[in-house]
């Protein structure tokens, strides 16, 4: 049985169809259920869309590279969801931890499920 109170292991989420650590270091982890379309992610990043119908936003890929990085903390970031501390996660797979919002500042993730 979990521990509820432990942090979520970012390793064991979002499939095992990821690509190469090498290729794609960093991993988005997105908790849509919180999702409040302000799209501010769609302004800072061309990974993510807004569905103006639902409101909802959605990255277009969850794995980036050092290339893209940038813009994923960017869109981690200005995320005002989830009471300003975003439902964007941005993850280095290389070391589990959450470089993007990151609001502890201890690296473990974020997320309130």
């Amino acid at each position: 049985m979990a521990d509820e109170d432990a942090p979520v292991d970012p390793s064991q989420m979002g499939g095992t169809d990821a690509p190469p650590v090498e290729d794609k270091p960093y991993k988005i982890i997105f908790e849509a259920n919180k999702c409040i379309g302000a799209g501010k992610c769609a302004e800072v990043s061309h990974n993510w869309d807004l569905n103006l119908d639902t409101g909802i936003a959605a990255p277009k890929m969850y794995f980036v590279g050092e290339d893209e990085v940038d813009d994923e903390i960017r869109a981690a970031e200005v995320c005002p969801a989830k009471k300003d501390v975003g439902v964007i996660h941005v993850v280095d797979r290389r070391t589990d931890e959450e470089i993007a919002p990151d609001p502890e500042g201890d690296g473990t993730l974020s997320v309130d499920w």
